[in-house]
């Protein structure tokens, strides 16, 4: 038995997803290019100022679009320790 209600819900779930994983992997592209410079600089991997006011904004973000700031800060710390893993790989030449 085929719910078409349920399916339309989860044909958007997969068409969002799919932006996620799109929009996830254009954002490491620059943080790619970011760690590059930063290495070519000589700038630390880390900017705890930077990573403080983003998370600040997105958690404004987040309550504006009714989503839990907790959640959104949980997800964009998991990002930024991600780009700053990469970041610290090609400081060290790796």
């Amino acid at each position: 038995m085929i719910d078409e209600t349920l399916n339309g819900y989860r044909q958007s779930i997969d068409n969002i997803d799919a932006a996620l994983v799109c929009m996830l992997a254009e954002r490491f592209k620059v943080t790619q290019a970011v760690g590059r410079y930063k290495a070519t600089a000589g700038l630390p991997p880390a900017d705890p100022g930077r990573e403080e006011a983003q998370i600040t904004r997105l958690r404004g973000l987040a309550r504006d679009a009714n989503l839990d700031p907790d959640f959104s800060e949980k997800f964009l710390r998991f990002i930024i320790d991600e780009v700053i893993r990469h970041h610290e790989r090609v400081r060290d030449g790796g």
